[in-house]
């Protein structure tokens, strides 16, 4: 992933907690969830949380936090432009 100057004012905050309660900031979108892997699109990209029974107990649009919980063993950050470059049901399921 590179990154560009005009990323610089965006914030994107990662909390993890025991590896079963993560919180992200930032996010614009939840684009699917099941309960082995939930992807969230952020201002800098796609990031792909995969683990078990996996939840998404908090979606807030109006401050772009999300709460996962459930047993957390991966998170995996894409580029921005990765929507573009293919599709995401062929990302997921890579």
């Amino acid at each position: 992933m590179q990154f560009d100057e005009s990323q610089s004012n965006i914030v994107q905050n990662v909390i993890l907690e025991n590896r079963k309660k993560l919180t992200l900031t930032g996010i614009k979108d939840v684009l699917s969830f099941d309960d082995e892997i939930i992807v969230v699109e952020s201002e800098l990209g796609l990031i792909n949380v995969k683990g078990n029974d996996l939840k998404v107990n908090k979606i807030s649009v109006e401050t772009g936090d999300v709460i996962i919980e459930g047993i957390i063993k991966m998170i995996e950050y894409s580029d921005k432009d990765i929507l573009s470059k293919q599709s995401l049901i062929s990302k997921i399921f890579k």
